[in-house]
């Protein structure tokens, strides 16, 4: 029989099975078991506290111990106490980011200050970005610089991340190159998503929200516990919508909202107390009309000279709208819309073998498909030198992932005081994608002309890797960390694009473009990684580490609509050299966590977006920028000042800086950025929380909360534009919740942006015009959220 990735995890678990039942059991106790046995002492009845970046969730009044409760996370791919772990992690309470009405990875920057995110009207635009470094792209030939990982799959494209939040347990922000563990996507760091387990004994909830300005209400149900000796189960429902807080001027409608669908179910069975089987499932539809930008000036600053031009045809036809930095209104006469569908399957199978050791199989599948309409000239109507733009695109991706790992236990192995974790991974993609791009024209006569393009492009890549990672414990108080990782890439590409004849009145003869022209490539790359510390525990409540990592992201190729035959030469790989001191440390009887890291990465080769002209018209293109770096500080900070009383806090100093950029020929910006900051990475960013629980009669309780974030000034854009940057600002929020836990109900009422601060998530430029995206949270508003456990 041939041995499928599908097959694999099974025939592991049915050969570990029949190996338990001849007797061969282990009596060390398995980490499948103490992982839930710590989840369980973990979880409170009361609803936990605003999300925050020390990681650890809130206290019940009623527990008899003030101190801070032990957080358990997998950043090395294996449970030990965040305390422990020689990383910087955030770790995000699920519970917690739910109440908080934070639903998607979009709402978790203002929560972890070294995290950012790039948004954008289609999904493919969207990018994270870790102590200032990310990948701005949607080529299907590159891959993100932040990993996203859902229960131990990684996400291949940076879209793919747009999933909702759905019972998620917990989401860890690894901070800094993850590559040795988790590859080659993570040379800046990796976002863990962790899902829920399925519960010991029933439970059901079900949880509706709504609120203003955009008037959105969802509505959440779920079920969950054993079904079989063995065997436990869940399953939750998702449904949303939103109207939008941008009003389209054209036709009256509201838009810059969403509706989605989704569901996710698991399935576990515990085949002996050696062996586990997981079966995870998911799928979520959404479709988002957020506009392609608001357009908030129609004058340009050239930069480095700085010199203004005014466009007053471009704001004549723009009206009624009135450009403004706090603009909420547009005026297209064509619905910018994306439809996503996001599914998977993901089979993973765990097992105790001898002496302790933790075998790993993880087997992952998953679907996107992306439907985009695009109004590009941001108008109601084509006019004389302002042509009329518009786009449709389609996106089928899928990719195939299959894990094999082994993790010893947290002592010493083979007679020496060592531990590991080794493994292999192999992945795969397939990406297939259409863009048609519809231009109309108008002359001085008012006569207009049509003009389109299509192009149809592929690309397939495939990822072998073995990796590793121990530590010698030279004594019981010092650790040596040694890992690396052996990666080999093979990426491939066509692309076809046909194309209406120019109009020779208009643009005459295009050099370089040509009907029905095809290209095609193809490349491959072997990377290493790897990392190298040492981890001291000064007393049971104090540790550092110093560490320094190798990271590697592997080659690219820049496909894209208006490609080129020059784009058929593949970018170089991007490699990083990281350099980390850490601090973990609990005080006053673990009442109070603080938790520093200080850090200095250089990035080698940094694949980047920058200004080019094709066909007449300015577009980014993706090149080896050459030199960046990143260094800076961070705090995590958390007290528990009485059993009602908790208060956490974190910042983040983050100087991320273009160092020797390599000018692309014919580049269609200044080149002068040496030493300016990289995209969405503002210098400082901090935050703060806090929650007082005052318990009332009857067994209810009363939570007050509130959370303020910060940021200082950030450029939006890597050619350094003057009006492309954010000033600092600050928004806070409150909410009031009263809870019954003994019954099973809880109500609160939601305050967002109490001083009604408006700003831009995202600034751009084009020919005539800045535009920004809209937030969420660009004005005050107000909700109310109810659940019932029963």
């Amino acid at each position: 029989m041939a041995l499928t990735p599908l097959t694999l995890a099974a025939l592991m678990a049915a050969a570990s099975s029949a190996q338990a039942q001849t007797g061969a059991q282990s009596q060390v106790q398995s980490q499948v078991q103490s992982q839930a046995q710590t989840d369980a002492q973990t979880k409170t009845t009361a609803a936990p506290v605003e999300p925050t970046s020390a990681g650890a969730e809130g206290l019940p009044s009623s527990s008899p111990s003030a101190a801070l409760p032990t957080v358990t996370v997998t950043a090395a791919k294996r449970s030990e106490s965040l305390q422990r772990v020689p990383v910087a992690v955030s770790v995000l309470d699920g519970d917690a980011l739910e109440l908080a009405q934070r639903h998607t990875l979009a709402s978790l920057p203002s929560q972890v200050p070294s995290l950012n995110f790039r948004t954008g009207a289609s999904n493919k635009d969207t990018s994270l970005f870790l102590r200032g470094v990310g990948t701005i792209s949607t080529s299907p030939g590159v891959e993100p610089t932040v990993a996203t990982v859902i229960d131990g799959v990684v996400l291949a494209r940076p879209g793919q991340s747009t999933l909702d939040l759905l019972d998620v347990q917990r989401i860890e922000v690894l901070r800094g190159p993850q590559g040795t563990l988790f590859g080659k996507n993570a040379s800046a760091g990796v976002i863990n998503i962790v899902s829920r387990e399925p519960a010991a004994s029933l439970e059901r909830y079900v949880d509706i929200s709504h609120a203003g300005f955009g008037n959105e209400t969802r509505l959440r149900a779920g079920i969950s516990g054993p079904v079989a000796a063995g065997v436990k189960a869940s399953l939750n429902l998702l449904a949303g919508h939103e109207d939008g807080n941008v009003r389209n001027l054209h036709d009256g409608s509201r838009v810059n909202g969403y509706d989605k669908r989704g569901a996710r179910g698991r399935l576990q069975w515990d085949i002996d107390r050696d062996n586990r089987l997981t079966l995870s499932a998911d799928v979520l539809r959404s479709k988002d009309d957020i506009p392609n930008g608001v357009v908030t000036r129609t004058r340009l600053t050239a930069y480095p000279s700085g010199v203004v031009t005014d466009y007053p045809a471009f704001a004549a036809a723009l009206a009624p709208v009135q450009a403004s930095d706090d603009n909420r209104s547009i005026n297209t006469n064509l619905a910018t819309t994306v439809t996503d569908l996001n599914r998977g399957v993901t089979l993973q199978y765990e097992g105790r073998g001898p002496a302790g050791h933790q075998w790993t199989a993880i087997t992952g599948w998953r679907a996107w498909n992306n439907r985009q309409v695009q109004d590009g000239d941001r108008l109601s109507a084509a006019a004389v030198g302002l042509p009329q733009s518009h786009d449709h695109g389609t996106l089928n991706f899928e990719q195939l992932s299959q894990e094999l790992r082994l993790a010893s236990p947290l002592n010493s192995n083979f007679g020496l005081p060592i531990d590991y974790v080794a493994g292999l991974l192999t992945f795969h993609t397939r990406d297939r994608e259409t863009y048609r791009r519809d231009v109309q024209r108008v002359v001085a006569s008012g006569t207009s002309y049509a003009d389109w393009g299509e192009a149809h492009y592929r690309s397939n890549s495939h990822s072998t890797a073995v990796f590793g990672e121990g530590r010698w414990h030279l004594t019981e108080d010092w650790r040596f960390i040694a890992g690396a990782r052996w990666t080999q890439d093979r990426l491939n590409f066509t692309h076809a694009r046909d194309r209406s004849t120019p109009d020779a009145q208009f643009n005459g003869a295009i050099p370089g473009v040509n009907p029905a022209v095809a290209l095609a490539g193809d490349t491959q790359a072997i990377g290493r990684s790897g990392r190298l510390g040492v981890q001291h525990d000064w007393s049971e409540t104090v540790s550092s580490y110093a560490v320094y990592t190798r990271g590697y992201k592997g080659p690219a190729f820049n496909v894209f609509f208006n490609m080129l035959a020059r784009d058929t030469l593949a970018l170089r790989p991007e490699t990083s050299n990281s350099a980390e001191l850490g601090l973990k440390s609990e005080w006053l009887d673990r009442r109070l966590r603080v938790n520093a890291a200080a850090f200095s990465t250089s990035y080698q080769n940094y694949q980047a977006n920058f200004y080019d002209t094709v066909d007449g018209t300015v577009v980014t293109r993706l090149i080896n920028a050459g030199k960046v770096s990143s260094r800076g500080l961070e705090l995590d900070v958390q007290a528990q000042l009485t059993r009602q009383w908790t208060l956490s806090g974190a910042a983040a100093y983050v100087h991320a800086r273009i160092d020797a950029f390599n000018c692309p020929v014919g580049a269609a910006a200044s080149c002068a950025v040496n030493g300016k900051p990289l995209p969405f990475s503002p210098d400082w960013k901090a935050t703060v929380q806090t929650q007082y629980r005052w318990p009332l009669d009857q067994g209810r309780q009363l939570e007050l909360s509130t959370d303020y974030a910060w940021q200082s000034r950030v450029q939006y854009d890597i050619g350094q534009y003057a009006d492309t940057q954010q000033g600092a600002y600050g928004i806070w929020n409150a909410g009031v919740a009263v809870v019954q836990s003994t019954q099973g109900w809880r109500v609160s009422l939601l305050a967002r942006n109490l001083l009604n601060r408006s700003y831009a998530s995202f600034l751009g430029r084009g020919s005539t015009y800045v535009n920004r995206w809209v937030p969420r949270d660009d004005q005050r508003y107000f909700g109310v959220q109810a659940r019932y456990d029963f």
